[in-house]
């Protein structure tokens, strides 16, 4: 099942249930936001997946939203799919331009919506996996697209989610996450994490780290985080 999280705009409380409805109804965890004001407080403040962002919106429009979250640093690579009744050649262009991954015309069909959904996160997901630097960490090389992990030299075979969870905590040494960002940032269609079972995914990890296993420091009271190295 899906676990994607995904921040849907929109002004029209029938359209926000719909899309709601169908794009939980495929697994993915779904909030809502009727203006553009609101939408944008929630991109900063929550981590999102991918916007369905309407154009039509009181106060700031569609376009205004897309345009202030492609220019700053935290949310430039959101995916963007715009859903507007808005049909016209030069929306469509001013939509994309501004660096919408898709552009779907009201009315729609939610299986379509969810298909075209599906589409831009496996595509953002590659991307995101060819982009992705390569860390070195206390001794270990944690190469995202390959999915490998060195010890000193030697791979360490790690499950999909045993490595998920490591390469999280390892590209931000010393915050803090909670068990709930850590379910949170861990994908895959054969997603086993839940929060009661995080616990029991670093035992492991730290198990096949050996040596290196107290990289992965418990936070009491709040979650996990990956050792800092000394300067």
């Amino acid at each position: 099942m899906a676990r994607e999280h995904i921040l849907v705009v929109d002004d029209e409380e029938d359209i926000l249930e719909l899309v709601r409805y169908n794009l939980a109804r495929e697994g993915y965890k779904v909030t809502c936001a009727a203006t553009g004001e609101e939408a944008l407080k929630k991109a900063d403040s929550e981590a999102i997946d991918l916007m369905v962002l309407d154009l039509m919106l009181p106060g700031i429009n569609g376009l205004e939203v897309a345009r202030k979250l492609k220019g700053a640093a935290k949310t430039r690579n959101l995916p963007i799919v715009m859903l507007t009744a808005k049909g016209e050649e030069a929306d469509v262009v001013s939509g994309l331009e501004l660096g919408a991954d898709d552009y779907i015309t009201k009315p729609f069909s939610p299986r379509v919506l969810a298909a075209r959904v599906r589409a831009v996160l496996r595509r953002r997901t590659r991307e995101v996996a060819e982009e992705a630097p390569v860390l070195e960490r206390h001794g270990l090389v944690i190469h995202p697209g390959r999915r490998s992990v060195l010890l000193e030299g030697k791979p360490i075979k790690l499950t999909f989610t045993e490595f998920q969870v490591l390469y999280s905590l390892a590209r931000r040494p010393g915050w803090v996450f909670t068990r709930s960002q850590i379910v949170d940032a861990v994908r895959g269609d054969d997603y086993p994490v839940t929060d009661r079972s995080v616990d029991v995914q670093i035992v492991g990890l730290r198990k096949k780290l050996g040596p290196r296993g107290d990289t992965i420091e418990t936070v009491r009271g709040v979650g996990y985080r990956f050792k800092e190295e000394p300067e």
